[in-house]
């Protein structure tokens, strides 16, 4: 047993975006408790619209890709992984309950019922609950407890987060994943994840709203007093500001999407009115001169109506006027130059780009820092959590690690040089 706790534990996670899917592979080093990312792959990904899956086997093909980098890379087998799930299909609410103290004490079975009661509401006959989020309970008139675990009372009231998305739209999903070979661990809400790699203690208890941008969705969380109080999924996001791009510059939608990660600005007055850009054409036509203040014309719209929609939901969420740590927006798509500018201009918030808290992860560190891999490293982040509370082990267990630092770091830079 004790060489066996001696050993680096290893956690999984697959991050299956829109536009890729991410496996990366973390070790957990015993005695340290530090999390290293050694091993990392990435596959383009076209079987999803919008979070959800369309073509099952162009989704296991870029499941298997990505996980097969990752594996060589780690020099081991994965087995397992926690898997982020998003789409327009999650949603969130709240729920409350009250149960009697049974022994004038509150133990586990109390809690247990109290949550139980809290989950029993009617929920539609196609969705499934994803997580159970303890917010807050109340001991007879003691309220804001946090772990009620041997109080002494005679009532117990529970506050409660439930998220819950499509029963199809996950089985789909798991479908893709053990079709390419992996067992799954857990399926976590994207937004919850990402919340583990960029926010603060602090800003969670002080009232933060993080707003993860991808490719397909853009996922809303927000924090109070420590706890998720709302969650919403809106059906926005890069792909729509790559197929304005497209559209208005009469330019194919991948060469759009390379223009929007290097060119574009969602604040026409920031850009310099001489600076111009070099447009492909379609099909034989040649590439045309533009200036960049044309292409920020094209974005801005997109950026603003995201930024009102997400506003709309704060204020119907009753929390916009309680964010004193502002807006946290991660996400490849939040990258974008002047998109923190426009969204304080609109939310009227301190607002701050989210990048993965730094890690272990020797010579990764300056790639992965990276709002684009947050939501992967914060399934690691939540499976390392997940680790330390039942003391068992997932993902690649059996991983036999077979090369030197030299070998490792030298695939590393050939991973980074195809990938970016």
């Amino acid at each position: 047993m004790a060489n066996q706790l001696s050993q680096p534990q290893m956690i999984v996670a697959l991050d299956i975006g829109t536009s890729k899917v991410v496996c990366l592979v973390g070790q957990v080093n015993p005695g340290e408790q530090t999390l290293e990312i050694v091993g990392v792959g990435s596959r383009p990904c076209k079987g999803l619209r919008k979070g959800v899956v369309v073509n099952i086997d162009q989704t296991m093909e870029a499941i298997q890709g990505a996980v097969g980098e990752a594996e060589l890379m780690a020099d081991c087998k994965i087995h397992s992984a926690f898997i982020g799930i998003a789409g327009s299909h999650i949603g969130g609410r709240n729920a409350e309950a009250v149960v009697a103290i049974r022994d004038g004490e509150v133990m586990q079975s109390d809690l247990d019922r109290v949550i139980d009661a809290a989950k029993s509401g009617a929920n539609p006959v196609d969705q499934r609950i994803l997580h159970v989020l303890p917010q807050e309970f109340v001991v007879d008139d003691q309220g804001d407890v946090r772990s009620p675990l041997g109080m002494a009372g005679v009532r117990l009231e529970g506050h409660i987060h439930l998220v819950t998305c499509s029963a199809n739209a996950a089985q789909n999903l798991e479908k893709c994943v053990r079709g390419a070979g992996l067992e799954i661990d857990e399926v976590i809400l994207e937004q919850l994840a990402s919340s583990h790699a960029v926010l603060t203690e602090d800003e969670k208890e002080l009232g933060v709203c993080l707003i993860d941008i991808g490719a397909g969705t853009t996922d809303i969380a927000v924090f109070m007093r420590g706890a998720i109080r709302h969650t919403v999924v809106i059906p926005i996001a890069g792909d729509q500001v790559t197929n304005d791009i497209a559209m208005a510059l009469r330019t194919p939608t991948p060469a759009a999407d390379e223009i929007k990660v290097k060119h574009a600005c969602v604040v026409p007055q920031m850009v310099d009115p001489e600076q111009t850009i070099s447009v492909p054409g379609m099909g034989d036509r040649p590439a045309r001169t533009l200036a960049r203040q044309t292409l920020a014309a094209v974005v801005e719209p997109r950026y603003e109506e995201l930024f009102s929609l997400v506003q709309h939901e704060l204020e119907r969420s009753g929390y916009a006027d309680q964010l004193a740590a502002g807006i946290v927006m991660t996400g490849g798509s939040a990258k974008i130059d002047g998109a923190v500018q426009l969204a304080e201009s609109i939310f009227h918030l301190p607002v701050r780009i989210g990048m993965p808290q730094s890690l272990r992860v020797g010579g990764m560190d300056e790639y992965l820092h990276n709002p684009v891999y947050a939501t992967g490293i914060g399934l690691l982040m939540y499976g390392k959590q997940k680790l330390a509370l039942t003391g068992s082990n997932s993902g690649t267990r059996n991983a036999r690690h077979g090369e030197g630092y030299g070998e490792f770091f030298g695939k590393m830079k050939h991973w980074f040089a195809s990938n970016f």
